[in-house]
């Protein structure tokens, strides 16, 4: 599982550093794709193979499922860290996200967002709002369940 947030830099030749604690989850390769905003997506190699299996499955005469498979494949992008734990992300993912110098790179659970700082600061902006998470944790029961006995 993919947890943390962690600021590294994008080098001249375009490679961002990945986070120590997720490289070996991406030894075995991964995926780079654009995000449903501006940031990018990192998948591993499996995980990404899951989401193709998935979208086999969309209807290609649905106007929507084709902009879906636009998005997630068009953009998509195969990686390697090298071994300094580095991948190399393309000129055109790196314009999409605007990533320029410092990015952060958010672990979401399955998958890892790479924000520019801006969208980074602007993203906290909204999952911090303390009235917008009271809204949206009211659905979900958070509550531990009691010890047996």
């Amino acid at each position: 599982m993919f947890m943390g947030e962690f600021t590294h830099a994008i080098d001249e030749k375009g490679r961002l550093t990945v986070p120590a604690r997720f490289r070996e989850a991406l030894a075995q390769g991964a995926v780079i794709t654009r995000g449903y905003e501006q940031y990018l997506l990192i998948y591993t190699a499996e995980a990404f193979n899951a989401l193709t299996a998935r979208a086999r499955t969309l209807s290609p005469t649905d106007p929507t499922h084709r902009a879906l498979l636009r998005l997630a494949f068009s953009g998509a992008s195969e990686a390697e860290p090298d071994k300094q734990g580095r991948i190399l992300i393309p000129t055109f993912l790196r314009d999409y996200a605007g990533l320029d110098g410092d990015c952060v790179i958010v672990g979401v659970g399955d998958y890892i967002e790479v924000w520019s700082r801006a969208g980074w600061d602007a993203q906290l902006q909204v999952i911090n709002d303390p009235a917008l998470n009271a809204q949206r944790f009211a659905a979900m029961n958070l509550a531990m369940e009691p010890p047996a006995g």
